[in-house]
This record gives C-alpha cells, sequence and structure tokens, in this order.
C-alpha cells in the first residue's frame, strides 16, 4: 500500500501540478481590475508564495493522511481480535479524538503564525517601496518602535506554532505505544488469554502506532496547504470566468469600417451608470455624451468627480452597469477586445509605468513585436517632437536601452512624455490624456501639446481647473 502511494504520489504530482499552475495563470490574468487595485505589491506576492506550498504540500499530506487513515482501520480489526479486544478498540478511539483536538489546536496557531507572515511580506514590500519617503517624513523613533513591535509579535506567534506541532510529531505515535502496551496489563496479568492474541495486539499497537505517525506527518503539510488554499482559491474560481468574447465582426471589418467623415460619431453615450460596488452608491449617473471624430475636448473636474472613472470606460477597461456605450457605432458585444484598437488612453501617473525592458519596448507596446525598422523610427521621430532628444543621446543604447526599476532610472518629466509618447504610437481613433501634462515645465508642455494635437486623431485631456 505504502508502495502504491508512493508512485500515485510522484505521478499525480507531476500531472495536478502542472494543472494547478495554468489555472492559477489562467485566475490571475482573468481577474477583475478593481480587486486586484484593492490589493497590495507584498499581498499579491503573498498569493504566488502559497500557490507553490499549495502544489507541494497538498498532494503529499493528502496521500499520507490517506494511507494513515487505512492503516487505522485495519489496526482497529486487529486490535479487536487481538488481546485487548473491547479495551483496546476505546483507548484507541480516545486517542484518535484526542489526536484531532491536538490538530485542530496545531491548526488554528499555524494559521494564525501564516497569516502574520504574509502581512509582514505585505508591510516590507511596502517599506521598502516607500522608504525614501519614511527616511524624509517618518519619525525614526516611531519607525523603529513599530518594526520591533511587529518582529516581537511574530517570534511569540512562530513560538506558539512551534509548540503546538510539538505533541503531533514527538508524542503522539509514542504516547500510543505507551497507552496501548498498558491495555494488555489487564490481561497479561491475568493469564487469561493465548500467547498468539498477545502477539496479534502487540502487531495491532504497531499498526496503530505507525499510522499515527503518519496522520502528524501528513496533518502538517495538509494544514498549511489547507491555509494556502485560503489565499490562492480566489485565483482559481476567477478562471470559471468567462473569457472576453471574441468580436461579433472580423477585424478586417471594423477595420474597414471609416469614421474619417467629420459629421460622424466616434462616441456616443446614453445614461452611462458605474459604481465600483455592487452595494455602493454609484461614482457617475446619469452621463449622457457625444464625441465626434476630430474633436479636441478638454474634460476638467475636481479631484474625485469620476473623470478618469469615465475615461476608463471609454477605452474600455471597465464596463458601465446600465446605459448605452457605443465606439463608432458598435457596443462592446459586437466589438468584444478590438475595442482596444480603436480607443486608448494615457492613465494618470500612479497607474502607468515603465517596465523593465528596452525603451522601445516600452514605446511600441501597442504595436506587434518585434518592431519594424519604420516602427522605431517613428518612434524616435516622437520621442524627439517631445523633447527626448537629450536623452536618447545620453543612453549609449539609444531606443535598445533597458530602463525600469533595474535598468536606466528616468526622471518624473521623462516618464510623463514616455507614457504620451506611447498612446500616440498606438495610432487609435480616440486617445485619451488622463493629466498626462502635470508634471511638464510649460517649454515641455508646449511641445507636448502640438504633438498630441497634430498626431491624435481624436482627443481628450483631462486636467484639473
Amino acid at each position: 500500500m505504502h508502495l502504491l502511494g508512493g508512485w500515485l504520489d510522484a505521478t499525480f504530482a507531476l500531472e495536478i501540478g502542472g494543472m494547478l499552475k495554468k489555472r492559477l495563470l489562467a485566475g490571475a490574468l482573468q481577474m477583475d481590475i478593481e480587486s486586484v487595485k484593492q490589493q497590495g505589491v507584498g499581498q499579491l506576492l503573498g498569493r504566488v508564495m502559497e500557490s507553490q506550498a499549495l502544489e507541494s504540500l497538498a498532494l503529499n499530506g493528502g496521500f499520507s493522511v490517506f494511507i494513515a487513515v487505512i492503516e487505522l482501520v485495519f489496526a482497529s480489526w486487529i486490535l479487536a481480535v487481538g488481546a485487548g479486544g473491547q479495551l483496546h478498540l476505546l483507548l484507541l478511539l480516545i486517542w484518535i479524538m484526542l489526536t484531532i483536538g491536538l490538530c485542530l489546536h496545531y491548526f488554528q496557531r499555524l494559521r494564525k503564525w501564516t497569516l502574520m507572515r504574509l502581512d509582514m511580506t505585505h508591510d516590507l514590500v511596502e517599506r521598502m517601496v516607500g522608504h525614501r519617503t519614511r527616511l524624509a517624513q517618518e519619525s525614526v523613533n516611531r519607525r523603529t518602535i513599530e518594526e520591533d513591535q511587529t518582529l516581537q509579535d511574530y517570534l511569540i506567534t512562530a513560538k506558539e506554532s512551534d509548540d503546538s506541532i510539538i505533541p503531533i510529531m514527538g508524542a503522539l505515535s509514542r504516547g500510543w505505544l505507551v497507552i496501548g502496551v498498558l491495555g494488555l496489563a489487564p490481561s497479561f496479568i491475568s493469564g487469561s488469554t493465548s500467547e498468539t492474541k498477545m502477539a496479534i495486539s502487540l502487531g495491532g499497537i504497531l499498526l496503530a502506532s505507525r499510522a499515527l505517525s503518519g496522520v502528524a506527518t501528513g496533518f502538517s503539510a495538509l494544514a498549511r496547504s489547507g491555509i494556502a488554499w485560503t489565499q490562492v482559491s480566489s485565483l482559481f474560481y476567477a478562471a470559471e470566468r468567462k473569457p472576453a468574447k471574441e468580436p461579433f465582426l472580423t477585424s478586417t471589418m471594423i477595420a474597414g469600417k471609416s469614421v474619417d467623415d467629420h459629421e460622424n460619431k466616434l462616441i456616443d453615450a446614453s445614461d452611462l451608470v458605474f459604481r465600483y460596488r455592487a452595494e455602493g452608491e454609484p461614482v457617475l449617473r446619469g452621463i449622457n455624451l457625444s464625441i465626434f471624430q476630430g474633436e479636441r475636448i478638454l474634460l476638467e473636474g475636481s479631484s474625485g468627480g469620476g473623470k478618469s472613472t469615465l475615461a476608463s470606460m471609454l477605452v474600455g477597461l471597465r464596463t458601465p452597469d446600465s446605459g448605452l456605450l457605443l465606439l463608432n457605432g458598435l457596443d462592446s458585444f459586437t466589438l468584444g477586445e478590438s475595442w482596444h484598437r480603436l480607443a486608448t488612453e494615457a492613465p494618470q501617473f500612479h497607474e502607468n509605468h515603465i517596465l523593465t525592458a528596452t525603451l522601445a519596448f516600452n514605446l511600441l507596446m501597442g504595436r506587434n513585436w518585434p518592431a519594424s525598422n519604420g516602427d522605431l523610427d517613428e518612434a524616435k521621430t516622437l520621442c524627439i517632437e517631445l523633447g527626448l532628444s537629450e536623452l536618447l543621446e545620453r543612453m549609449p543604447s539609444g531606443l535598445m536601452q533597458r530602463v525600469g526599476e533595474t535598468g536606466w532610472q528616468l526622471s518624473h518629466g521623462e516618464r510623463s512624455r514616455i507614457f504620451l509618447a506611447r498612446a500616440l504610437l498606438q495610432n487609435t481613433q480616440l486617445t485619451i490624456l488622463d493629466e498626462s501634462f502635470a508634471a511638464l515645465d510649460p517649454e515641455s508642455l508646449k511641445k507636448c501639446l502640438c504633438s498630441a494635437f497634430k498626431r491624435a486623431k481624436t482627443l481628450i485631456v483631462i486636467a484639473h481647473p
């Protein structure tokens, strides 16, 4: 039985492990944008760590406990026909109940320690990202006291978890050997049983001890995998969501539907309503909007008024709860993912990123890759228009220079202009710039505005009054 369990463990571990990774990856890619935004980088990193624990521990622990349960059933049958009889069965039942209680206690302590460890991972990543802010703004004493207290609480919780596993791993199996032998004392003292039954009872005691040892080892792995499941289950179930619908029209048909006529509506919105949570108040209510091809629109409003939310709906990143939204006369069910080929935006600075790759890759994300010579030439020309010629001259590899967190460090203004160039290079029917000029000096602002007016077919600029 152990040989069969080992073979099944190795076989299933490879197959199910591969399927689990694919499923979790599919779920991660299909998670709702709002649920992702509500989690920190450290929390997402913790989920990745826990997914590895789930894969490596669930099968091992599951097979170990399954085999141990079968062995306990056989041990109970053997003990029933041995010298101890019903007394041995009662003692084994009591010991099993004690085992369950110890396992539940360990599970609670382990869960508390794991959650604290994941919280510390999140805090560590957040403190690393905000290190310069903390150095400049936070009191040294406050920073030290908080970190020391967190570490002290973690050490206490870790010790409690370690203490709760000691009885399971160290005393569960050996304690049963003592109890089982003591259960033979009445029959041995009275001399009322045969040597054969005495040997049968000893065999049952040893088999039950082996099974309890398997339970201790397997449950430890199962408990960790169960806690890991609570962290990654949302990724697992997110994969059940239906993939994005294929466009009703082919790409060729969509591309052939021209909107060059300035009399045609590019955006037609009627009674749009949007809320971030189903039970929350609408962020946008009763929005009616018509945008014609070639228009230049300035959208102003106070912070928190819903400007960025409206922009994300116009480019297809969010779906309105009710109302009608048409792009080029077609709705989202007709366009499918092709919506993004017709509309794009440069999001606000805190939601836009320079990926760790070449500058050319970051500029031409909206086009085919590897980039053609024509695409590279156009990207370079646009960078010069936006005042980035000095940056290209400073970088040894030009457009092929690696940028990002582990590459060439870009200033705030340089990043802003690269975000703008990225949006303009997509060459879509509608381009939305969400506070893209906030970090620019007047001269750079003039250059960027001129380039946006010249290159964007239809332009919406979002700014504060």
